[in-house]
Formats: structure tokens, sequence, C-alpha cells
């Protein structure tokens, strides 16, 4: 991209969050994987079971769970609650760009995203949070790709450490 904080391309923009979309995706169903060798199940009935779990908070909370079992090494656990944790801390800003609607100027430019979620106070609802799509957007979100990307390497590595089904 170009300086910090300067206007974007949103085509741009939007092919970054379709990237960002496939690396979450693709790194989201290596959990299958850590469910089977967690779990001691093969690979298929372990499909059924995060395909049956349908958010991520639940098949990240399974991993954990399984991860916690007395019968599970304390390496392991470390490594999938460590992963899981890494995951997680990229699920703010995919979500922000998944439930966000896309707003612009009278002219067309200046994206901006408006957050449709509705944080509920003491004594106050706030909704509509903005954020500008600027660089420095932009460079986040191939921040949390290059993330991802990192991630997922790092579950096949566990995958093949653990001896987990692939």
């Amino acid at each position: 991209m170009s300086e910090p904080g300067q206007p974007i391309d949103f085509d741009a923009f939007l092919l970054l969050i379709g990237k960002l979309n496939y690396a979450w995706t693709n790194t989201e169903s290596l959990l299958i994987h850590l469910i089977a060798g967690l779990s001691g199940m093969d690979k298929e009935t372990a499909t059924v079971v995060f395909l049956t779990l349908n958010t991520t908070r639940a098949r990240i909370d399974m991993v954990e769970r399984l991860a916690k079992l007395p019968r599970i090494s304390q390496a392991e656990r470390d490594r999938m609650l460590m992963l899981t944790k890494r995951i997680q801390g990229q699920s703010a800003l995919r979500n922000r760009y998944n439930h966000c609607i896309y707003a612009f100027d009278g002219e067309g430019s200046n994206p901006r995203t408006i957050l449709m979620r509705i944080a509920d106070r003491k004594d106050k609802l706030m909704m509509g949070q903005v954020n500008d799509l600027d660089t420095a957007a932009a460079g986040q979100v191939e921040d949390a790709i290059a993330e991802l990307t990192q991630i997922n390497r790092d579950i096949w590595q566990s995958i093949a450490d653990f001896d987990y089904p692939g």
C-alpha cells in the first residue's frame, strides 16, 4: 500500500478482505485435525463434530476442552492452547470486516466501515462504530493474513509432531 492513514482503493481493500476470509477459513478448518488428534477419533468423525459446532467460538472451545483432559501431555496442551489463543487473537479484526456495512461520502469515496454490533453498557447502548478504510486499516489486514498463514503452518507442524490424523 502506501503511507499509513492515506486513502486506499476500495476494490483493492475488498481483495484483501477476500484474502483474509480465505486465510481464516482455511486455518479454522485445521481445527478438524486438532479435534481428531486430541479426542482419538478419525478425521471423518472429527469433520462431523466440526460441522455440527456451528461457530468458531464453539470449535475453539472444543479444542481447548479436549486439550485440558488429564490424559493430554503438558507439552501438547500448551501447544494447543497457544494455537487457539493465536487464532482468537485474529478474530476481532476478521469480525470487524465481516459484520459491518461499508459507507462512502456523497462522491462515493472515503470508504469507511460501520460496525453492526450493539455494545450494551450500564446505562446506554453504543452502536455504529465508524472506522476509516485507509492504508493503516489495510496494513492491519495484511498483518492478520500473515499471522493466520503462520498459525496455519504451526498447526500443520503440530499435527505432524503429535501424529494427529492428517
